[in-house]
């Protein structure tokens, strides 16, 4: 079924809005501003169904995007120990709707004020505006993901509230504009994706655990 998620409506009927006032006023190259901007709205905030294979022992991709960096990492926020670290860059021309890598519990939900470097650079993990996830797995323990606004994404959306039981390749959020994701897995997780590969999220396995 074909639809938009939810966060996206009032950009939509904002543009929508633009465009008539423009084509009332008789405004030509507005108008056709507003036309363009209207498209690429309604093109940004699709939010299309995925088929979730149930996997219990996979994680699968929480975004659509890119494989920026895959490294055994610190999450000092909630986990406070090391963890697999898969980071994902989100276009403009990515669906922006983040989905559950695996069924959980979700226990915390915390917002993290900060700044809007490029979601390219490694230090935006840490200082850039985002909203952390815990996730507790009843067989492979705790999960965090983590939506990262970027220099044009300047706005995340966490759906999900501690209590809130999540399955796998369930939407959860969506982080407007381009943007990045951090992923933080157990350690013993057998990654199945490389830096630069092309990922779906709800999809794509990023890698699987025993």
């Amino acid at each position: 079924m074909f639809q938009f998620a939810q966060e996206g409506y009032p950009f939509i009927i904002t543009f929508a809005a633009f465009t008539a006032v423009a084509a009332l006023l008789r405004i030509h190259w507005l108008t056709a501003v507003f036309v363009i901007l209207t498209l690429f709205m309604f093109y940004f905030f699709r939010d299309p169904d995925r088929t979730t294979a149930p996997e219990k022992n996979a994680f699968y991709s929480p975004a659509d995007g890119k494989i920026i960096v895959i490294t055994e990492a610190k999450e000092d926020e909630i986990l406070h120990e090391n963890a697999l670290k898969i980071s994902i860059f989100m276009s403009p021309l990515n669906v922006h709707v983040n989905r559950a890598p695996c069924d959980g519990m979700v226990r915390e939900v915390k917002y993290f004020p900060g700044k809007f470097l490029s979601a390219f650079k490694d230090e935006a993990s840490i200082v850039n505006e985002h909203i952390s996830m815990l996730l507790e797995n009843d067989k492979h323990g705790r999960i965090v993901v983590k939506q990262i606004a970027g220099y044009v994404a300047r706005r995340a959306v966490c759906r999900v509230k501690p209590g809130d039981a999540l399955k796998q390749g369930q939407r959860y959020g969506v982080i407007k504009f381009s943007s990045r994701l951090d992923v933080f897995l157990p350690l013993s997780t057998a990654v199945k994706v490389k830096s630069g590969d092309k990922v779906t999220a709800g999809e794509t396995v990023l890698g699987t655990i025993k």
